[in-house]
């Protein structure tokens, strides 16, 4: 729920997601009125979105704008006062080419199974009509680029990275203010001595050494240099060794001296990827295990050391691929109500360790997509042919991002804390503008599941706010969930996003 408490200075809200329910009668919060020294400032754009760069035109459009998409990002624009920023890239970023004579793109595709029934595709195509779709985006978008490292084709990264800054520099792209922030060479570089990419001996002072002349000419192609704004996204990892050894993590690629180097000199962000789990055998999770409040900070803190050594240097550090499980989440897990709370918790924790912005994978046809962008005629669960198509709409998740959006406000200097609560099922996290409490979440992670047969639980919680000119009012908004496995029927405050168009509707 979102609970707005009109008091002497401003008005403040609650948001209070205590929809999930159990009994836990006598929880005390206790939120302070003047934030606190450790609250650390919390981007508008937390919630970002990285796209699989293979079918990037279904989610933008070709020659006009997807407007379902659209309606996605400027309902989170409009409530922060920025869009999120899209990273495109990932494991087809590796099999990405750049021709000319192609207006947008052309992909080859392998069989679909019942446990992938979207798979990436084999190799993408692309011209600078793949490119220029970006002109679709809302207004300040902020685009990172992926280009392909993995097939080690100098020429064809090149001529991509010369494309994508002519369509940057256009005067449409100028007018509407979308920016290409950063380009990022290569996906999972650490996969690839195993996926083939590379011999099984690969290493990071392999990767150093080529990275360096990658991207040595992708900032002569692109015309990157100290004085533009586009800069490197550095790491794009899948794993982490946390240490400086030969295995690849951030204290690596500082340990090769990667910095040192001209290109490495416009590092500006250390991007790391992380899932929670796995689906790519087939084996689902436990949703109750996802939600869960200690896994969440459990599957974050690990990179403590990481983010505290990107820091030192300077450097920003971003979850730049994230979601429930990996490939393409599970059934039952990643695209139920359960998830929007898992969502939400995980971001909003995020930004308290040192992750600047959490940026949720999305794919045609993934079941942990926050936002289905384009009609599916087979099953995103089990390849099955539908008998009626889905159109576009949103998944569960996206209500996550809606309340983060909501909580964060449009201040532009909005600082979080997390709140002390000594229940293993309940979070919380309030939310300052200036000086004062703004608004503030409760999250209860305890599922309540369809086959449930006794009467939803009720949490009783005993808010204690402290300090100075304290509100005496509140306004309560509300998630509702009907079931923690339940694929739609959510309303955020009695409105709904499961709309035709992406818009809310009450």
């Amino acid at each position: 729920m979102i609970i707005k408490i009109p008091g002497m200075l401003s008005t403040s809200q609650f948001f209070l997601l205590l929809s999930l329910g159990r009994a836990a009668l006598g929880v005390v919060i206790s939120i302070s009125v003047s934030v606190p020294e450790n609250a650390p400032k919390i981007a508008p754009n937390l919630v970002s979105f990285s796209i699989e760069q293979d079918r990037w035109t279904d989610y933008v459009g070709t020659t006009s704008r997807n407007q379902f998409f659209f309606n996605t990002l400027d309902n989170l624009g409009a409530l922060t006062g920025q869009p999120p920023k899209l990273r495109i890239g990932a494991d087809s970023q590796d099999r990405t080419i750049f021709d000319s004579s192609v207006r947008f793109s052309e992909a080859t595709f392998p069989a679909f199974t019942n446990t992938t029934p979207y798979p990436e595709a084999h190799e993408v195509v692309v011209g600078d009509g793949y490119y220029q779709a970006a002109q679709y985006l809302p207004s300040n978008t902020h685009v990172i680029w992926g280009l392909n490292l993995g097939r080690n084709n100098l020429s064809a990264t090149f001529l991509s990275a010369k494309s994508i800054a002519k369509v940057f520099s256009s005067s449409t792209m100028k007018r509407r203010g979308i920016v290409l922030e950063a380009l990022e060479i290569g996906n999972e570089a650490d996969f690839y001595g195993a996926n083939g990419y590379r011999n099984s001996s690969w290493n990071i002072a392999q990767y150093a050494t080529e990275w360096e002349a990658f991207a040595t000419n992708v900032s002569a192609a692109a015309g990157l240099s100290d004085k533009s704004f586009t800069q490197f996204w550095g790491g794009a990892f899948a794993l982490s060794s946390h240490s400086s050894t030969l295995k690849f993590s951030p204290q690596g690629i500082f340990a090769q001296n990667m910095l040192s180097t001209a290109p490495g000199k416009l590092i500006k962000t250390i991007s790391q990827h992380r899932y929670s789990g796995s689906f790519c055998q087939g084996s689902g999770g436990l949703l109750q295990d996802l939600m869960t409040k200690s896994t969440i900070r459990g599957n974050l803190t690990v990179f403590n050391p990481d983010i505290a050594a990107v820091r030192e240097k300077g450097l920003d550090y971003v979850l730049g691929e994230t979601s429930s499980y990996a490939c393409h989440g599970a059934p039952g897990v990643s695209n139920v109500g359960g998830a929007a709370l898992w969502t939400l918790d995980y971001a909003l924790f995020a930004s308290q360790i040192g992750i600047s912005r959490v940026f949720f994978h999305q794919g045609i046809g993934y079941k942990y997509s926050l936002v289905q962008p384009a009609t599916l005629t087979r099953s995103p669960i089990d390849g099955s042919t539908l008998a009626t198509p889905l159109r576009p709409h949103i998944q569960p998740q996206y209500y996550g991002a809606i309340i983060a959006a909501e909580a964060i406000g449009r201040s532009g200097s909005t600082r979080a804390v997390e709140l002390t609560v000594n229940d293993s099922r309940i979070a919380g996290y309030a939310f300052y503008e200036g000086s004062y409490l703004k608004r503030a979440i409760l999250i209860n992670a305890q599922a309540f599941f369809t086959a449930t047969t006794t009467e939803r639980p009720i949490v009783h919680v005993n808010l204690k706010i402290s300090g100075s000119a304290a509100p005496t009012t509140m306004q309560v908004k509300r998630l509702f969930v009907p079931h923690a496995d339940d694929t739609a029927g959510l309303t955020w405050g009695s409105q709904t996003y499961e709309t035709s168009d992406g818009r809310r509707w009450s």
